[in-house]
Parts: C-alpha cells; structure tokens; sequence
C-alpha cells in the first residue's frame, strides 16, 4: 500500500464512476489504479464500441447506459466529454440524483453557460474540473497571497495555460468575485519547434507557425492581470511557464519573494521544494514539501505514490470532489466560478474577433460568488 499520510485515508474508498475514453478519463483511471486506497471505480460508462472496448482491456466494468452506470451506487460520476457534449449528460445525471464533476470548461460558449446555469441554479450538485490552483507550485504561491505576504493582491501575470485555466489563477490569487472586467486582447504568429505532443517526442524539430495571444484584463479598484499565451505553451519545453503575483507590499515572481518586512526592512526568499530520491536518499522519488522562510506552504498529501505535479492536483481535485458528494467537505470548484472564469476566457476570443476592447457582462451566477 502507498504509505499516503493517514490524514488523507477515509473510511473507504471513494467510488467513482466515469464517462468518456480520451485523454482525461486515461489521467482519472491511471490515478485510480495507483491509488486504491482512496478510489475504485464503480463502472464506466462507454456508449461507442471502440470506448467500450477499451475499457474493457483494463478489466474494468462496462455500462453502455446512464441508469446501469447509476446501479453501481457511485459517490462522484466524473464526465470527461467534450465541451458540446458533456451539458446533456450532466444534466441528465442530476435528473437522477447523482453528483457530479464535469470537464473544463462546462459548456463551449456562453449560451451554453447560460443554459447549463439556467438548468442547474446554486443548489445544483456540480463541481467542475479545474486543478491549476491546486498544482503544488500554485497552492503554495496562494497561500504566500493568503498569509498576507505581499499586502493586498492587485495584480498577477499568467503565462503557462490557455482561457479559463488562466483566468481561474488570475481571480483566485486576486480575490476578484464576479467583477466585470475591461479586457483587451491581441495576437501574433510566430515559428516555433513542437518536439512534444501528449502522444510523447514528435521527431520532428522543424519550427511552425503557432499563435502567441497576450490580454491584460482591468477588474477595476486598482486590480488587473495579464494573460500571456503560446499555442503549445503548456507542454512545449521550449516555452517557460511564468507567474507574478503583485501586492502593496512585495512581489512573488515564480517561486522569488521580495516583500517589506517593515518601513526600513526590504527582504528577499524563495519558494523552496523538497524532492526526495536523490543521490542517496532511499525514500524513493517524491515530492515532500515546499516552504519559505522555514514555513511549509504545500505538503504532498499522496507521498508514496510518486506522483507528478499534475497528477498531484488532479488527485486533490477528486479526493475534494468525493468528500464533497459524500457532504464531508465543500465543493473545490463549483459551477458558478467555472462558469465565471470561462466568461472571462471568452471575452478574450471577443476582443480578438472584435478588435477592441470589451466588458464583461454580470450574469445569473454572479451571485452564487458573492456568498
């Protein structure tokens, strides 16, 4: 058994039930199976024969309708559809009293957040499926922001993933609600390599045209953001991934502190990361902790089951997501902010097709934000 601190351990296993057979639904079994202590899957619903026979090839339960996926008694049912897709389905799991975690973003447009919100309301049992706050690196820098090391939070600079991924990190670090924001936003191309595809090395090192959009948002009372973003920025390594977090009383660029101690006292420190396995540690590889100024910010929650960053953080996000079904702890991502930061995403693609400037509207779920 991976030796996980006890604190993470519930009572039983957390049963998941599961949709869909691309890549994110790979990602939730693979954490499954290395996570048995925590998770088992109930069943998978797979309603294509090639998905079917997929999931079959795991040894996994296969049900090719949502009322025999719903007899497994599932705590969580976790769609990894499509963004057209996924509204109907998650829609007709609620009708039959599941809870449910759906995909980012939960719907392609903003009809479509409007509808699915409209069906759904504040009372509704979704959760959405955004860990980029929860990543190790990113929870820790929250927590600097909320420890009140840089004073008041009044700008960030994302450069690392697209839309609402990005602006997710922007008004969680900022504190910003549903506050309508000024958004301009601009594009350009340029050659680059892309020697990595989630499918592993292209081979290939020729350079090709890929699109870099840069937007700077303004939510008003002295906060703002910009969004710097490349194509294949996310997995490409030859683009950096970068952050700053700027407040009234110091800055936080990537892991790099600088903030004021007092009048006359300016002090500098660092995000520092504790990794286990090297040269003689015989712990085996593993994150450990990450702490500044000797106070731990993060401390991997599943040490033992060596995993990476991401997986960390899509991990938290269903063990969150399984308490909250079960009404053991709340929602880490509700509708309502995931429908708010895609709003935001979507105001970027507006002012692109646009040429301009634009404002977001304040919509039905703004409210749901302001509890």
């Amino acid at each position: 058994m991976n030796d996980h601190a006890s604190a993470t351990r519930p009572a039983r296993p957390a049963r998941l039930a599961l949709t869909g057979g691309g890549f994110r639904a790979g990602l939730h079994l693979d954490l499954v199976r290395r996570l048995p202590e925590l998770f088992e899957v109930s069943g998978v619903l797979a309603r294509s024969a090639a998905t079917a026979a997929a999931v079959a090839q795991r040894g996994l339960p296969v049900h090719r309708d949502v009322a025999a996926l719903l007899r497994t008694a599932p705590d969580l049912v976790v769609v990894s559809l499509p963004a057209p897709a996924a509204p109907a389905l998650v829609l007709e799991l609620l009708e039959r009293g599941a809870a449910v975690l759906t995909e980012t973003p939960p719907a392609a447009d903003l009809a479509g957040l409007r509808a699915l919100w409209g069906a759904v309301g504040p009372s509704g049992r979704v959760q959405v499926a955004e860990q980029y706050l929860l990543s190790p690196h990113n929870a820790a820098r929250a927590e600097v922001v909320r420890l009140g090391l840089l004073g008041v939070p009044t700008s960030v600079q994302v450069s690392s993933t697209q839309l609402y991924h990005a602006t997710s990190m922007v008004r969680g670090l900022l504190g910003v609600g549903a506050r309508p924001a000024r958004v301009l936003a601009s594009a350009t191309s340029a050659p680059l390599a892309d020697p990595i595809s989630r499918a592993g090395w292209t081979g290939s090192a020729d350079p090709r045209p890929q699109v870099t959009t840069v937007a700077t948002f303004d939510f008003g009372d002295g906060r703002s953001a910009l969004y710097d973003f490349t194509e294949t920025q996310t997995r490409n390594p030859l683009r950096a991934r970068r952050m700053v977090v700027r407040g009234s009383a110091g800055e936080l660029v990537d892991d790099r502190l600088v903030r004021l101690a007092d009048p006359v006292t300016v002090l500098a420190s660092s995000i520092e990361r504790r990794q286990t396995g090297h040269h003689q540690d015989v712990q085996g590889a593993d994150l450990d902790q990450l702490s500044l100024e000797g106070r731990v910010l993060f401390r991997n929650p599943f040490v033992g089951a060596r995993l990476s960053d991401e997986e960390i953080a899509v991990a938290t996000l269903l063990q969150r997501c399984a308490a909250w079904a079960r009404g053991e702890g709340p929602g880490p991502y509700p509708l309502a902010e995931a429908a708010q930061d895609h709003l935001l995403g979507l105001a970027i693609g507006a002012s692109l097709s646009e040429g301009r400037a634009v404002l977001t509207s304040t919509e039905a779920w703004a409210t749901a934000l302001e509890r």
